[in-house]
């Protein structure tokens, strides 16, 4: 069988259409440049329509007076204030139920992802029952279903009800005791602060000494009496610099305390038990992609459950879980923008809602809107691909 021979010079170099990387290079600056135009021509476009309209762009107008109220401030807010205060305003109350809210998701999924696997047969039932209910009716629902259905069937300010005369509940609102801080008080938190460094100094010198000598102390329990302690013990030492502002019903409203709105109350429990019923399947699936040699070896030592499932189980099952767990985190948190459906004042509902309605400097505030959960999105995303590399299996 003859063979062709290569009669192609030495160096030769095929045509440019032949060649593999300068056709993707080509194909490249193409698409850039039409991406480009298409971008001039949107800017151009929305240019033209502004000043047609007589709108101007900039972000001056964040030093204007807003002129409306908000009904719930974590700083200090009037109706006189500048609308870039109210970005403040509304940027806290997202960041306070979303924090508050994977707080209690974590602690709920966790809790419902275990029980789902116990030997108990009506508490595994119960998790499951649980699960395939809230994590299939629409979030949106279950937040109206919070509000009118539960929350605003309350009854009036006259016949709330009361929790030993101090905490009331009704349509309004939730009041409770207002602490009002004495001199002396900012002893307490220092002690605070302390008494966490020096737990977490406990529970480091604690490991170690387990790996070295296999021996080791309570230290949980020992961190958890030093955390409540010490603060306390400081408290009484400076003489209890707190006094208590109770709220009282004068004329058909409460004064006095202070008041967690039902808004709140209703996105709070609905994006809460929402997002804890997937946490709970993550939970789930977590431990059981551990294989059943580790606890078998674990109960051959004849180690309680509770220390099992503590150590040996729940420590590896956290490489599992972190990563799905983050999107939940951030599921949840992009979530909380459905508070204007309510009327929560959160940073969609007061700065991309009624400022925007008042300014029409839509550009703007809706950048910075999206710029805001952005950076959220970016930082819970940082924070929790650092921890899981933390957990993460070390090669020897």
């Amino acid at each position: 069988m003859s063979v062709r021979p290569n009669t192609r010079p030495a160096g030769h170099k095929p045509p440019f259409w032949r060649d593999r990387a300068k056709r993707a290079l080509v194909f490249q600056l193409l698409l850039t440049a039409a991406v480009a135009v298409f971008l001039f021509y949107i800017i151009g476009n929305v240019q033209d329509n502004l000043s047609a309209r007589g709108i101007t762009t900039g972000f001056g107008f964040l030093n204007n007076t807003a002129g409306f109220g908000i009904v719930q401030s974590l700083i200090d807010y009037s109706s006189q204030d500048t609308y870039g205060r109210t970005f403040v305003v509304g940027l806290m109350n997202t960041l306070l139920v979303g924090g508050l809210g994977v707080i209690a998701a974590t602690l709920v999924g966790f809790i419902v992802g275990i029980a789902r696997l116990s030997p108990n047969w009506l508490l595994a039932r119960l998790a499951t029952a649980y699960i395939e209910t809230f994590r299939n009716i629409p979030l949106l629902l279950q937040i109206f279903f919070w509000y009118f259905a539960v929350l605003r069937t309350l009854p009036s300010a006259r016949d709330s009800m009361a929790f030993g005369e101090v905490i009331f509940l009704n349509v309004r609102g939730l009041y409770l005791p207002e602490p009002l801080f004495e001199s002396g008080f900012g002893l307490i938190p220092a002690a605070f602060i302390v008494a966490i460094i020096a737990s977490i100094a406990l529970m480091v010198w604690n490991k170690r000494r387990h790996e070295a000598t296999g021996k080791r102390i309570p230290a949980g329990w020992i961190s958890l009496a030093l955390i409540l302690g010490l603060p306390l013990l400081v408290t009484v030492a400076t003489g209890v610099p707190i006094t208590w502002d109770i709220p009282e019903l004068r004329g058909f409203n409460f004064r006095g305390g202070f008041t967690v709105i039902p808004e709140f109350l209703a996105l709070w429990l609905a994006l809460s038990i929402y997002t804890a019923a997937f946490i709970a399947e993550i939970v789930r699936s977590g431990i059981q992609a551990i294989s059943h040699g580790q606890t078998e070896a674990a109960q051959a030592l004849s180690l309680p459950r509770n220390l099992v499932l503590r150590l040996v189980v729940i420590p590896q099952a956290l490489r599992v879980i972190i990563p799905p767990l983050t999107s939940q985190y951030l599921n949840l948190i992009k979530n909380s923008s459905l508070a204007t459906a309510i009327g929560y004042p959160d940073l969609v509902s007061v700065f991309a809602g009624t400022t925007l309605n008042q300014t029409g400097q839509a550009i703007e505030v809706i950048a910075m809107t999206m710029a805001v959960y952005l950076t959220i999105s970016l930082l819970v995303s940082m924070f929790m691909n650092w921890f899981n590399a933390r957990v993460a299996l070390v090669e020897r």
